[in-house]
């Protein structure tokens, strides 16, 4: 028998297509999540726009039919916006009767008690409705379309113990046949990386990077590179670097806690393959604008003052690269490559048309040919956000995802729904695309200290 699932607003704002995701069951969106979303169709963010996508999905089904009766969908369920279908007073004294995620659960409860041989469940992203949910008897699950586990998340490498001569077999041919079959648990996917180890305990070890055309390992060719300066300092920067440099990938995710290097390494690899190799015409570095902590409310200025705060950890990255690289580039004698404001470097590069620093509101319709993206913080986009970024990228332009899935400051996000592990997964495999775990960090031994205990 079908399920009926009643859908909470904020299931719907986070991605609008979610009542075309519940196969051949009933879907009822009661008449306060439509008003909800009303109240959030004029914000300028993704949650407004999703509000208005919304909007012209139930606006198209109602053509075909009444919506408060039911209207069918392709996919053999139907869609129904509840308007009176509610019992205030099944709900516990406890709780406010006006209140919209209590109206929402007494949408529920009636459902519930007029059909007790179909099974009722409400959908929503919030834990407080999920918890009052099970209090009053009624089933409710999470939205779990767009949802992978964060505990079995890819990372990209793994290290195997084998025996002497194999490593020395990699060593001398530069390449060792790995032709494992699916079902074999040393299976490994395109770009993934290995630490092959001595299994004697002799000390001897090789990294290496699989190479599905080839069906084998190969060394790591950019691992050592400098880029812009800075070099790798542990096996993990060594396996970015090797995806960075790489021309021939097109997606690279860099997962890790505070500290680790992710985005030091991206912006360096950028500002080298852009200004130095000039492999990409432009280098553009773009992070989600989501306060920590009280939003600071409008901030003075044109655009790009107005961005300076958001940017600050960009800011400092470039400070640090600058610092390190400029006595070693060939074109250190530039004076205003050795300007030390660093407000006078970016603006510097920016006038080259070689550096953009942006929001990542701006990156919406925009095509990007030949040139090198960095998200920074992609953990605070959505599934659908991070698909639109990666739509807009162009013919050679590669595309950097970084950010740390355990420091989210999305209200609709967590670790496991965030958009950043979910391209993680969906694109574990792919030859364009490569992804490192970063585990050791590199920024000092009292930030390693803390983003490990706190």
């Amino acid at each position: 028998m079908k399920k009926m699932f009643i859908i909470d607003t904020n299931v719907l704002l986070h991605d609008p297509q979610a009542v075309f995701k519940f196969q051949d069951n009933d879907v009822i969106i009661p008449l306060i999540a439509i008003e909800e979303m009303d109240n959030q169709k004029r914000r300028p963010d993704e949650v407004g726009r999703n509000a208005r996508r919304v909007a012209r999905f139930i606006d198209d089904l109602r053509q075909q039919g009444k919506i408060y009766e039911g209207v069918q969908l392709e996919n053999g369920g139907t869609l129904k916006v509840e308007l009176n279908h509610q019992k205030l007073e099944n709900l516990s004294g406890a709780l406010e009767k006006f209140k919209a995620d209590n109206r929402i659960l007494a949408v529920a409860l009636a459902y519930q008690e007029e059909f007790p041989e179909r099974k009722v469940v409400l959908v929503t992203k919030d834990t407080w409705l999920r918890i009052k949910a099970d209090v009053a008897g009624i089933e409710a699950e999470d939205y779990k379309t767009d949802k992978v586990n964060i505990e079995e998340l890819y990372t990209g490498a793994v290290e195997l113990k084998v025996s002497s001569q194999i490593i020395n077999q990699f060593y001398s041919n530069n390449f060792l046949p790995w032709d494992k079959t699916e079902d074999d648990p040393q299976v490994l996917h395109a770009n993934q990386f290995l630490s092959l180890v001595d299994e004697n305990g002799s000390g001897q070890s090789a990294l290496a990077r699989f190479n599905a055309d080839k069906k084998g390992l190969v060394p790591l060719l950019f691992g050592a590179s400098e880029a812009f300066g800075i070099r790798a300092r542990n096996k993990e920067q060594r396996y970015a670097m090797e995806l960075l440099m790489d021309d021939s990938i097109g997606l690279v995710t860099l997962v890790g806690q505070a500290g680790t290097g992710k985005t030091l390494l991206a912006v360096a690899a950028g500002l080298e393959k852009v200004i130095e190799r000039e492999s990409y015409k432009k280098l553009v570095v773009t992070r989600p604008v989501i306060p920590l902590g009280g939003d600071i409310g409008f901030l003075p200025g044109d655009k790009e003052e107005k961005m300076r705060p958001w940017m600050s950890p960009i800011y400092d990255n470039l400070e640090y690269i600058f610092g390190t690289g400029k006595e070693t580039k060939k074109d250190k004698t530039d004076e205003k490559f050795k300007a030390a404001n660093i407000e006078n470097m970016v603006r510097y590069f920016k006038e080259k048309g070689q550096l953009e620093l942006e929001a990542i509101t701006y990156i919406r319709g925009r095509t990007m040919p030949r040139q090198y993206l960095i998200v920074d913080e992609a953990q605070n986009l959505t599934p659908h956000e991070v698909k639109t970024i990666l739509t807009r990228a162009g013919e050679g332009t590669k595309v950097v995802l970084t950010g740390d899935p355990h420091q989210i400051d999305h209200p609709y996000l967590d670790a496991n729904s965030n958009g950043l592990t979910y391209v993680v997964e969906k694109f574990k495999g792919i030859k364009l695309a490569g992804h490192v775990t970063f585990t050791k960090g590199e920024r000092s031994e009292l930030a390693q200290i803390a983003a490990e205990l706190i």
